[in-house]
């Protein structure tokens, strides 16, 4: 085959919503398939061992938990390879994936995180088809290691886009809702809230954003008592007190640990995180200014993963989804270029094949190479948005 030919059929690839949608498929069916036939595995040196898609059985567990009345938030190493660390809404929401079996719900599962995603990136305004494949084929790396394991990552990536969109297009109900659901999933999700500054009309995505927030917090009452329910709460809120204090994770304080022997203080720096991510927020001149909303949206979608002390590999596709955006929105410059790569080859390559096991486990890992590009790439979003000129003209 010429290369004419090659880059004739690329270019068609790229320009058709068909073929990425059929990929995403194939690839969440794989994932699921491979996780349910793959052998079990222990997770700890020393540990039982448990099915390969580990996470998906926590959660398939936690949702009988919350209807048996029993505590969610504690260790079941007969049943479970660790704990479940996710709300009691979320817990109701897979019973939708529990009641079936486990290669089904596995796929069903593993379809919903891919699917969403790929929705939200396609009902995003103003970029073509090509663009959007263009992101959707840089995201897909890094989704397929959420998938494989059966990480809610995708979820939240889809939602907090998904909300974006809305918003674009005067959606407030929906895009609170979809916030809203992303939260009581992942905690961090609550963050996609600070889009509505943009917006006219703010007092009424507050009430909306409330009213979900009530609605999707006492949505587990249908199949727990309101006593049990408080008690699952408090020891949620125990869990994660106990939990703030195990690890750096592949994040800002990962690579403060690793790089500079910083210990501790996890607190300030995740306050200076959250000073830094509101600054470019009081250019209130650039709200009109879309290229200046859509870096706002990247900003979100890199810092909650690189400013959680717990985030793991599977969490990037979350940030690298905000560095597909950010990418294909910006000017294609020599260092946007570099950047990328960078990304590509330390973040989305890193836990795959193409590197050997020993640098992975010798570099990569100790020296928290997968979160150092999306760092470096939050930086310059956070600049490029801090120093952008207001537009005469709001777009």
């Amino acid at each position: 085959m010429t290369s004419y030919k090659i880059i004739t059929k690329l270019n068609k690839l790229l320009n058709t919503q068909k073929t990425i949608t059929i990929l995403y498929i194939l690839f969440a069916l794989a994932a699921g398939v491979q996780s349910y036939f793959s052998p079990p595995k222990q997770f700890a040196e020393g540990d039982r061992y448990y099915t390969c898609y580990n996470n998906y059985v926590i959660f398939k567990n936690s949702s009988v938990h919350l209807s048996e009345g029993k505590d969610m938030y504690v260790p079941y190493p007969v049943e479970q390879g660790d704990l479940y660390k996710y709300t009691p809404t979320f817990a109701l929401f897979f019973q939708a994936f529990g009641v079936w079996p486990d290669l089904v719900g596995l796929c069903l599962w593993d379809l919903l995180n891919a699917l969403i995603l790929l929705f939200a990136v396609y009902r995003l305004p103003w970029f073509s088809v090509r663009e959007k494949n263009i992101m959707l084929l840089l995201m897909l790396p890094e989704l397929m290691t959420s998938l494989q394991n059966e990480q809610s990552n995708g979820l939240i990536a889809g939602l907090l886009i998904l909300a974006f969109g809305f918003m674009e297009r005067g959606r407030l109900l929906a895009a609170a809702l979809a916030i809203m659901a992303s939260a009581f999933i992942k905690l961090f999700g609550i963050v996609g809230l600070s889009l509505f500054i943009f917006y006219p009309q703010r007092w009424k995505s507050t009430l909306y954003s409330v009213l979900a927030a009530l609605i999707l917090a006492s949505a587990p009452l249908m199949v727990t008592s309101y006593t049990a329910y408080l008690e699952q709460l408090r020891s949620f809120v125990r869990m994660l007190g106990e939990d703030h204090s195990a690890s750096y994770g592949f994040s800002v304080m990962g690579w403060l640990h690793s790089w500079f022997g910083v210990d501790g203080g996890k607190n300030i720096v995740l306050l200076a995180g959250m000073v830094l991510f509101l600054v470019p927020l009081i250019r209130f001149k650039n709200y009109g200014d879309r290229i200046f909303r859509l870096l706002h949206l990247t900003s979100i979608l890199i810092w909650i993963v690189i400013f959680n002390h717990k985030a793991e590999s599977p969490t990037f596709i979350i940030a690298m989804a905000g560095i597909s955006i950010w990418y294909v929105t910006m000017s294609k410059t020599i260092l946007n270029h570099v950047l990328l790569a960078l990304a590509v080859v330390f973040t989305s390559l890193s836990p795959t094949d193409l590197f050997p096991a020993w640098l992975r486990h010798n570099v990569v890992i100790p020296y928290t190479l997968k979160a150092v590009p999306c760092i470096i790439i939050w930086c310059k979003i956070w600049w490029d948005a801090v120093r952008r000129p207001p537009l005469a003209k709001a777009s």
